[in-house]
């Protein structure tokens, strides 16, 4: 080893050519690519300073279409499920479904009423967990999480497929490709919200306030054909029957406790219309200020679209005797025979699936929010509560999008298969939701606390009732999936918690006992020598005066070779040869540093590794990467720690030349300024 001298002076360093700038920081990402981060950028945007925070935030108009596409486009596909339940009485179907629209609508009401009180009672978002939580205890706020989390998984299904549903039905040859249209509709709205809320919000408003417009055209100009009695009702089609309805009745006329059970099965299947009526309440904290006074108002206006659309449907489909087929869905039918087969009719159709693919929004817009305060509260993994680049939380957006491309392979994209699952949650979440407010008004006792008790507590009872009949109605329907998803879903959350209390409590630090200087021998497997081994051994010496280099021989006759080019390298450093008789690279060194460690030479060991980092992504294909295994073969291990010295191939020597920097702080050009020990 040559003997330690002083470092000549570096030349002055040359300044960049004009031509080549310096990366901007917007360049550089962990990967070091830049085509990655250009692509990344084209696909996302540039990455928000966390102060832009408070400009994300969504004014009332755009939180409508955000938070409320969800409740807002179920009509769509609400008013077609009930008479789809009670398609097996014919024609006499149609005289119940205004009636069972009309209970659902008024539910609606005092669901938003109870709603609008959580709102200015949590100004910071009033999501059913954490209402339950607050108030109710730990497991019915898990309850509520579990449900709520698989209803917004379901929601993003359904949205997707019934947008799906309205294009086949006016293009019937799509639907061979009904799961390819359904991904492809999820990974683009996966890829507007990760662009972050507000701009996702402009994106959506548009097709959400058109839908809005040509439904009120819609019923506005049915209501006026009907009631002038212009129009004469269609030829009658044979409908599509419920799967279900059909096997139960496919050799009586329901009548007595059946009919009832029929009722109440289409009930619940309509009740679909309340999805999302939650998610402004979960959501206040995503409105501009005054918070609660904004979010309070936009439910307003989302109940009173809701309610309209929904019973306007209703009515015109019980005058017009609309019912669904297996080619077409109600609300084309009601557009066709209203507005013809013109532009109008093509535009309400592209409006629905838009609207319809943007009400799985709602669901992008909750889970992530929903996901990040189960990670802050230690029952979700903590990668969940980060903001990305865009100040959204990207990892839920992404896990979403995942599972609800999986439901929609699973299902073919069929909402009918999709519906008997959904709105279970959201009822659960519901009721307590409501529950947990009437115990907060107890507790707070403030002026008017005992009429706002009553409401939530109604809300309560009501919400309940309606999530056992929808349990009890469709249990054998696939509501049996949602009932052992939850609890499957609660256990997870509390092992994930379980772990995190267990690690917090082997990481905290006890006492305050000085720091115990330990033996620290450090290993640089080498496999020859070459500028990478000498970076490597150059860090190794550094860090500690025991360094070893480690030849493990695959080839037997090839450790003489070696030795004696490392004798004749004369840096000092003693080279340990370990046979390798299968070829194993790996198994050999564990086993040596596994006795190194046992024998109580040591205390610590350090497996510094160099590792070649060529210059352009295709070319690690075509190198090892054994540093890799390496550190995948020690991590279990303790008291062993791998370090990678990376070799930059091709690249500037000083890695600072590639960067702005401050000149003044160049100490080490001054002549003299330090010492370097150099392996050469």
């Amino acid at each position: 080893m040559h003997a330690t001298t002083a470092a000549p002076a570096d030349p002055p360093l040359e300044e960049p050519p004009a031509s080549s700038p310096s990366p901007s920081r917007d360049d550089r990402d962990g990967l070091g690519s830049r085509p990655f981060t250009r692509f990344k950028r084209l696909l996302v945007g540039r990455p928000l300073p966390s102060d832009r925070l408070e400009h994300e935030r969504l004014s009332k108009k755009t939180a409508l279409a955000v938070l409320s596409s969800d409740a807002i486009s179920s009509v769509a596909y609400a008013t077609e499920q009930i008479l789809l339940v009670l398609a097996v009485l014919s024609t006499a179907a149609l005289g119940y479904v205004v009636p069972i629209s009309a209970v659902i609508v008024g539910l609606l009401v005092l669901v938003a009423l109870s709603y609008r009180q959580t709102i200015f009672a949590y100004p910071n978002g009033g999501g059913s967990y954490t209402v339950a939580k607050d108030n109710l205890g730990t497991m019915p706020g898990l309850v509520a999480a579990a449900a709520l989390l698989t209803d917004y998984i379901l929601t993003v299904a359904v949205s997707i497929s019934g947008g799906v549903a309205a294009i086949t039905s006016a293009y019937p040859a799509l639907t061979a490709h009904t799961v390819l249209l359904c991904v492809a509709s999820i990974v683009v709205l996966m890829l507007v919200n990760l662009r972050g809320v507000r701009e996702s919000g402009a994106v959506f408003s548009v097709p959400t306030y058109v839908f809005i417009v040509l439904m009120l055209a819609l019923i506005g100009m049915g209501l006026f054909r009907a009631l002038g009695g212009l129009d004469a009702a269609p030829a009658a089609v044979t409908p599509r029957v419920d799967v279900l309805s059909a096997r139960q009745h496919a050799t009586s006329w329901p009548a007595g406790f059946a009919l009832i059970f029929l009722v109440l099965r289409a009930f619940a299947e309509g009740c679909v219309a309340m999805t999302g009526t939650e998610a402004i309440s979960n959501g206040v904290g995503a409105f501009k200020t005054p918070s609660s006074r904004n979010a309070a108002t936009t439910l307003g206006w989302m109940a009173a679209i809701l309610a309209t659309f929904f019973l306007g449907t209703s009515w015109l489909a019980q005058h017009y005797h609309v019912m669904p087929t297996t080619t077409e869905t109600v609300l084309s039918q009601l557009n066709r025979h209203i507005f013809g087969t013109g532009a109008l009719y093509f535009a309400l159709q592209y409006a629905t699936f838009a609207v319809l693919v943007l009400a799985a929004n709602t669901a992008f817009a909750d889970f992530p929010r929903l996901s990040s305060i189960l990670a802050n509260d230690g029952y979700m993994p903590r990668q969940f509560a980060a903001r990305g680049d865009r100040l959204a939380f990207s990892n839920g957006i992404v896990a979403l999008s995942l599972v609800a491309m999986l439901l929609a392979w699973l299902f073919h994209g069929d909402t009918s298969a999709l519906i008997p699952l959904y709105a279970i949650g959201v009822f659960v979440c519901f009721s307590l939701s409501q529950a947990g407010m009437v115990v907060h008004w107890r507790r707070l006792r403030d002026a008017g606390w005992s009429r706002r008790a009553w409401l939530n507590g109604l809300g309560a009872v009501a919400t309940a009732i309606v999530a056992i009949i929808q349990v009890t109605t469709k249990f054998t329907h696939g509501a049996w999936i949602v009932v052992l998803i939850i609890p499957l879903i609660i256990l997870l959350l509390r092992a994930i918690h379980r772990h995190y209390a267990h690690f917090a409590d082997e990481v905290r630090f006890r006492g305050q006992s000085p720091l115990i200087f330990l033996h620290h021998t450090v290993l640089v497997p080498v496999n020859r020598i070459t500028q990478a081994t000498s970076a490597a051994l150059v860090y190794a010496t550094a860090i500690s005066e025991d360094v070893r280099a480690v030849y493990v021989e695959t080839t037997p006759g090839d450790a003489a070779a070696m030795r004696a080019e490392w004798d004749s390298w004369e840096i000092g450093v003693p080279l340990e040869v370990v046979p390798s008789p299968y070829r194993s690279v790996l198994k050999p060194l564990v086993r040596y540093v596994d006795d190194l460690t046992s024998s109580g030479a040591t205390d610590l060991v350090s497996i510094v590794v160099p590792e070649i980092v060529p210059r352009r992504w295709w070319e690690h294909l075509l190198h090892n990467k054994t540093a890799l295994f390496i550190r995948t073969a020690f991590l279990l291990r303790p008291n062993v720690i791998v370090i990678a010295v990376p070799f930059h191939v091709g690249r500037a020597h000083r890695l600072r030349d590639l960067f702005d920097y401050d000149e003044s702080l160049d100490d080490d050009r001054r002549p003299g300024a330090g010492e370097r020990r150099r392996i050469a």
